[in-house]
């Protein structure tokens, strides 16, 4: 049943109170003709002369207009306001309201999955310093409209439904009193060559002990370079440490690690001492003297070879897989954050990451004023330079992922022949 009603009878304020307080439990339901509606609120306006009421007049009337229009009242509120300007409550024609173009494509997503799938989804400053040098240096033109993304959008594709489809993807150690080592931060000064270390392990299964990851980081430049031992004792531990700071290409200058008895030993003392490297080691109390090592042991260790029980015996192809494909890659391909120190308040310190200091290690090690000076005599810039670009970043990612598929294809192997 339809009750049609003729609302121009209302010619007073008093009768539109009226109306109101008896249609209080009276739902009413308003045809969805936006012509019709806003013909009754333009003659509403008019009729009543809305404007030249008073505050409490105005909100009967107002309250009378969404009873019957059914409009929230921010919606009606802006139609009053149009009506106050151009005397008229018209409806927007589709033509004028405002739309964006869609400037990311369907490629663009795909070409991003594809990217973090190679670097295993880093963050979004780090990921679009990858876009960049794709397109500007190696021509990729998949890149072209990421290489200009901001950050914040970038975070959007990632959230869409589109992009999800296409990704469908500790044993803390005991502390030793020992007096070797100083017991102090390392200060490098600006200056490459004071290395933090730290051991991560790959898990226990059944009472047998796995793996174990050495991570050692520059502090300047976070230069980086991971290897693989079978077991810390120190039979095993010194030949890859000292392997480890040959691969280093400055000079050694500090060596900075916890108070793990792995390191905190003479033979390593001794080898340091042949170095002329600055032995220190972390205080009590101060949980960021190699907090360094530590963030890195999550952003890239366990990012790769995740939190599972790999055998002891596999030490070795690890170690290979590491020296070959992963840490070139770290090092010439992977963006790093790098801190800008402002002075705050009571002395204290401000560490800020902008965009313009997210680069790799390689880069940030050429920032410092001359850094030929620091380099070892075996190891030259060109060399160095041309490790950086014999290969695109996103090239140097696909051959690591290659490789960790090729070798945890090899760990299945030999624990299935094992069996």
């Amino acid at each position: 049943m339809v009750i049609q009603m003729n609302e121009t009878a209302l010619a007073t304020i008093d009768q539109i109170r009226e109306f109101l307080n008896g249609t209080a439990q009276v739902g009413f339901t308003t045809p969805q003709d936006p012509v019709r509606v806003r013909r009754f609120i333009a003659g509403v306006l008019s009729r009543f002369k809305y404007d030249r009421r008073g505050k409490g007049e105005r909100g009967v009337l107002f309250a009378y207009m969404r009873r019957l229009s059914g409009y929230s009242h921010s919606h009606l509120a802006r139609l009053i306001a149009q009506h106050r300007l151009s005397g008229s409550v018209s409806v927007a024609s589709r033509a004028s309201r405002t739309s964006f173009a869609c400037k990311f494509s369907g490629a663009d997503l795909i070409a991003l999955a594809e990217l973090d799938g190679l670097h295993d989804t880093l963050s979004g400053p780090a990921t679009r310093e990858l876009c960049r040098p794709a397109f500007t240096v190696f021509g990729d033109i998949r890149y072209q409209r990421l290489a200009s993304i901001s950050v914040s959008h970038l975070y959007n594709l990632r959230g869409s439904v589109r992009y999800r489809e296409l990704r469908l993807s500790h044993q803390s150690t005991r502390s030793v009193a020992n007096a070797i080592g100083i017991r102090k931060a390392p200060a490098p000064e600006g200056l490459p060559g004071y290395i933090r270390i730290d051991t991560v392990h790959q898990g226990d299964q059944d009472g047998v002990k796995g793996v174990y990851h050495i991570n050692a980081v520059d502090i300047v430049t976070q230069w980086q370079i991971v290897a693989s031992v079978q077991a810390i004792s120190e039979a095993y531990l010194l030949p890859v440490i000292d392997q480890m700071l040959r691969g280093f290409p400055f000079v050694v200058r500090g060596f900075h690690s916890d108070n793990g008895g792995e390191f905190v030993n003479r033979k390593v003392a001794r080898l340091l001492d042949k170095l002329r490297a600055e032995f220190t080691k972390s205080r009590p109390r101060h949980s960021n003297d190699n907090a360094l090592a530590e963030c890195k042991n999550g952003a890239t260790i366990r990012k790769l070879m995740g939190h599972g029980h790999i055998d002891q015996r596999h030490a070795r192809i690890i170690n290979l897989f590491y020296a070959n494909t992963f840490n070139p890659y770290l090092n010439f391909h992977r963006p790093c954050f790098f801190a800008v120190e402002k002075p705050g308040l009571k002395g204290k310190i401000i560490k800020t990451y902008p965009q313009s200091h997210i680069m790799t290690p390689w880069d940030r090690l050429q920032r410092i004023a001359n850094y030929e000076q620091y380099l070892k005599p075996s190891v030259t810039t060109g060399t160095l330079n041309d490790l950086a670009l014999r290969q695109s970043d996103s090239q140097a990612a696909a051959q690591v992922q290659k490789a960790r598929t090729l070798l945890f294809q090899s760990l299945n192997r030999r624990a299935t022949s094992v069996v």
